[in-house]
């Protein structure tokens, strides 16, 4: 009878650890910070509403310049934190056996969908910020995808430098390699999100988001900065980000307490010629969700819930 309870109390057990994976994530990711360097994040408040086991969801809507008209579209934010492999800079499936190679990290996976005449564009953003630890982004990938064809570019900071590879339909471009030294423009989005405080102010070399990369064409490589934050009141600030060589501005309005939610972005790019390109996008709902565990058709109430 000892030996049956013994099991059943551990099948118990099981059931719960299963249920509760996110309070065992707590208290690993509250174990693992001993070490942080990044000193503005509170560990309490952060770990009460990142590590509760859902991803912040965040819709936008898009108002995307492209070929010189704006196209209405949806923009779509989603916040979480997960364990990184540090040696693989991949998801780690097991994080409690493989304690030595983890790192927290805050990973946005940000999406754009919107119609060019005849056909769609979809493309897709994803940034792994470490939540602790005082490093630049591991990762970052970005991919467009439409009826011409599909690009993808991926950057990987290795021994102090970003390992970048392009891979894309147009000759102009075609596939490359090479090595950038300089702050990825995306990971100011987590920046953010972690505290404004992390973002710097002032001249930055900085690589153009990777999305703005490819409509324009432009090189792939580190662009002087200027980089300003601003108090718009009512409990929001700004963070403008423009680069002068190549005509680009990007603004962030977000609120000024903790989460930090971002609330709108624009992006402007003056060409050559003078003429101006301005993109929008303003959120319009935020959920929390495990999306994760909601894939049956049952859920796919939800996304109109979220707008979409």
């Amino acid at each position: 009878m000892k030996s049956v309870n013994f099991f059943n109390n551990m099948g118990r057990m099981i059931s719960y650890r299963k249920n509760a994976w996110w309070q065992i994530g707590v208290f690993f990711a509250l174990f693992s910070c001993g070490t942080s360097s990044r000193d503005v994040i509170e560990e309490e408040q952060f770990a009460k509403y990142w590590y509760q086991g859902k991803a912040e969801i965040n819709v936008f809507d898009l108002q995307q310049n492209r070929y010189g008209e704006v196209r209405p579209g949806k923009a779509v934010m989603i916040f979480v934190t997960e364990d990184f492999s540090k040696k693989k800079q991949v998801k780690l499936d097991d994080p409690e056996n493989n304690s030595s190679d983890a790192q927290k990290v805050l990973k946005l996976n940000m999406t754009r969908e919107f119609v060019t005449g005849v056909y769609p564009y979809h493309t897709m953003l994803s940034v792994f910020t470490p939540v602790y630890d005082e490093e630049l982004s591991p990762k970052v990938v970005a991919s467009v995808t439409e009826w011409c064809g599909q690009s993808f570019t991926q950057l990987n900071f290795k021994s102090g430098t970003y390992q970048a590879k392009l891979f894309s339909y147009f000759e102009s471009d075609m596939d490359s390699e090479s090595k950038i030294r300089a702050m990825p423009e995306d990971e100011l989005f987590n920046r953010i999100r972690l505290n404004p405080d992390l973002v710097p102010t002032g001249n930055e070399l900085l690589v153009p988001g990777l999305i703005f990369q490819r409509f324009s064409h432009i090189p792939l490589k580190a662009q002087n900065a200027e980089i300003i934050k601003r108090d718009v009141g009512s409990n929001q600030a700004e963070i403008e980000v423009a680069y002068s060589e190549i005509g680009r501005k990007l603004t962030i309005r977000y609120q000024q307490f903790f989460p930090f939610e971002i609330i709108s972005f624009e992006e402007v790019w003056t060409k050559e010629d003078g003429k101006q390109e301005v993109t929008t996008a303003t959120r319009t709902t935020m959920k929390m969700l495990d999306y994760w565990n909601q894939n049956e058709k049952v859920f796919e109430p939800l996304r109109k819930d979220l707008g979409l």
